[in-house]
């Protein structure tokens, strides 16, 4: 698979491609921006409103296609994504900058969330009850929801697609995708792997296009239109509540992935040198642009003075620049607009009693220089690595996220202290902590509010096989990943299946022994 600029405006994709828009976006390497990837359109309403209607039609037959074959196409999907992986793994890093080995990562989750699915395609499991009634059988059959609609982000393209397509397509659903227009080449041959796994016309359909006031806020129309029946979104918290509300009107219940602030507590019995290197992976890694990453650093006061030492010496050593360059830590922002808007939280967020543990701040370039850069700071959009300290929960920073190379370091006295500083600032997507100490442990798995926790260990990283989402502001309870997210993708049926002959009445008919009351011992 070449990595090829399209030069035609695609705006619409079902396996074959339609150019009718005239509303252009580019796709830029955000580490050479004179490096214009791809132009694609942005899908008009009526193009939305078809790929809608086509997903609708198919939907009749790809319900009935059995389970196993449809996982079948799955698993022809992981072995195409084996195949193009390195390809697959540049044109992620090219257009987004997120460096190689994590652009690896990246794909190598797709193809792991596909070994996974393959089997639960066999494994749609309904139940046979027993009845209170005789010759009378009770079932439960999990069923397809129908259309399924999603918006995702363009900080992980392939990973993160896969996590809903996949299930979504093993359980007999049709689809359509509005892909980030941060990451559209990525996009389309993501979806060309599908087609190419032997996918039928109009089950999975793309709309490319940017969000408001275009592509994205019509698939969202679509919902009171009647041609979509569940909805999934990875992104802002603000733009997942209008996808909640839209969907709350209309009686269903949508897939909502949003942001984060997320604590990494360090107590004062913790392994020093692995709570540094977790927290410096946490807070700078993809530059800080995950849902995921470390938000509030929360120092036991004993331990604060070695800890940040220890913390700043690291950061003084990291390499920032090229995506392609195998050693560096962080490359450039998504884009132009990512950068925008980590700049103006520095200027909007850090207030005169904060301290700045790190200068320079800002965006990296040929005169405002990193000592340790690779390649050519002036033509990518790179930021600088900011630790704010002296934060308190009243500051607007300490509950905000900023989803960029930016944290904020807090104090504690015990493990009560720390749980609230973690749990009150309305989030609750990932959290982690670093301890020794088994009743801390304990106590943290029972108190802390977030979907996901991990003990001595980031709080970045996924694995395919285990439910990923948050609570909160970070989402609605659903939950992405492993078998768990199977119950967003179906909806149980419960079947009852009189034999007898005649009309039998739960309940009234039942025939319950009655017990000799009046025996005592």
């Amino acid at each position: 698979m070449g990595v090829k600029m399209l030069k035609k405006g695609l705006s619409f994709l079902d396996g074959k491609n339609e150019e009718t828009s005239s509303d252009f976006f580019e796709s830029q390497n955000p580490s050479n921006l004179t490096d214009i990837i791809a132009v694609f359109g942005s899908a008009t309403k009526p193009q939305v409103e078809k790929a809608c209607q086509r997903a609708k039609e198919a939907f009749k037959v790809w319900k009935k296609t059995p389970a196993p074959i449809r996982a079948s196409i799955i698993q022809n999907l992981g072995k195409l994504l084996e195949k193009n992986k390195e390809a697959l793994s540049k044109i992620v890093t090219r257009e987004m900058g997120k460096p190689i080995r994590e652009a690896r990562g990246d794909v190598q989750e797709a193809i792991d969330t596909c070994n996974f699915f393959v089997s639960e395609g066999r494994r749609l499991y309904g139940m046979t009850v027993p009845s209170e009634m005789p010759n009378k059988e009770l079932y439960t059959y999990r069923r397809p929801i129908g259309v399924f609609a999603c918006i995702t982000a363009g900080n992980f393209p392939v990973a993160v697609p896969s996590w809903y397509f996949v299930p979504a397509l093993v359980a007999g659903n049709t689809c359509v995708w509005k892909p980030s227009h941060d990451t559209p080449l990525t996009s389309y041959y993501f979806a060309q792997l599908l087609y190419k796994a032997g996918l039928p016309e109009g089950v999975f359909n793309v709309v490319f296009g940017k969000g408001e006031n275009s592509t994205g806020a019509w698939l969202i129309e679509m919902v009171g239109k009647g041609l979509i029946d569940k909805f999934g979104f990875t992104g802002s918290t603000a733009v997942g509540q209008k996808i909640g509300e839209t969907c709350g009107r209309h009686l269903q219940n949508p897939c909502l992935e949003l942001g984060g602030k997320n604590p990494l507590v360090v107590m004062e019995d913790a392994d020093l040198d692995l709570a540094v290197n977790g927290a410096l992976w946490a807070g700078f890694g993809t530059a800080g642009q995950r849902c995921t990453s470390l938000g509030n650093l929360i120092l036991h006061e004993s331990i604060q003075e070695p800890f940040l030492k220890q913390l700043l010496q690291k950061v003084s050593e990291i390499k920032i620049g090229d995506p392609f360059d195998e050693s560096i830590t962080y490359g450039p922002m998504i884009s132009e607009t990512f950068l925008k808007n980590h700049l103006r939280n520095l200027e909007t967020l850090i207030e005169p009693h904060h301290k700045l543990l790190t200068e320079p701040n800002g965006q990296v370039t040929g005169k405002k220089k990193w000592k340790n850069f690779v390649g050519d700071a002036d033509r990518g959009v790179y930021p600088f690595p900011t630790i704010v300290a002296n934060v308190k929960p009243s500051d607007k920073i300490y509950s905000t996220e900023t989803f960029g190379p930016l944290f904020n370091v807090m104090t504690c006295k015990n493990i009560d202290e720390a749980i609230a500083l973690a749990n009150n600032t309305g989030f609750g997507l990932s959290s982690a902590i670093y301890t020794n100490t088994p009743k801390i442990i304990y106590q943290w798995k029972e108190e802390i509010s977030a979907g996901m926790t991990s003990i001595n260990n980031s709080t970045t990283g996924a694995e395919a096989h285990l439910p990923f989402g948050g609570n909160g502001k970070s989402g609605n309870g659903s939950r992405q990943s492993g078998v768990w997210v199977l119950d967003q993708f179906t909806k149980w049926q419960a079947v009852n299946w009189d034999l007898s002959g005649k009309l039998q009445l739960a309940q009234m008919d039942t025939g319950y022994v009655e017990p000799d009351l009046q025996y005592t011992i």
